[in-house]
């Protein structure tokens, strides 16, 4: 089993907000992150994928192949995007860094060739702070 990665680099913004809390409970939970108006983050994305090694190209994966996929599943849809207003996913969820990572996850696990799975998905909020995941 090989383990392949390819970075990525997206900008996006976002605020959070939980219909459910009161405006209060909202603000002492999220702090400046609930202002409405909105922050932004430069993200940047490891996904790891896994696969046996094809023994006719000795690929895991075409890079070009991850790429356009990475390109046309992830960042077309995200990159300079007002989450919580331009992706349909975060109308009605809170558009943390896990969340988006969990989205990013199933977005791509639809859409990869069949001999290549998805390892895992980091998700770097800023060069401090990142998320993992790797499927539930």
């Amino acid at each position: 089993m090989v383990y392949l990665t390819r970075k990525a680099e997206f900008s996006a913004s976002h605020y959070y907000h939980n219909p459910d809390l009161t405006p209060e409970e909202n603000r002492r939970i999220f702090g400046k992150c609930n202002n409405p108006n909105g922050h932004g983050h430069n993200y940047t994305l490891e996904v790891t994928v896994k696969g046996d090694v094809d023994p006719r190209s000795g690929f895991v994966v075409d890079l070009k192949q991850l790429k356009e996929i990475l390109n046309r599943e992830v960042l077309d849809a995200l990159d300079h995007r007002f989450l919580n207003k331009e992706v349909p996913e975060f109308f009605t969820r809170i558009p943390t860094t896990e969340n988006l990572a969990i989205a990013i996850w199933q977005q791509l696990q639809a859409h990869l060739p069949p001999a290549v799975r998805l390892h895992g998905i980091k998700l770097y909020e800023t060069p401090r702070i990142y998320v993992e995941y790797f499927g539930s």
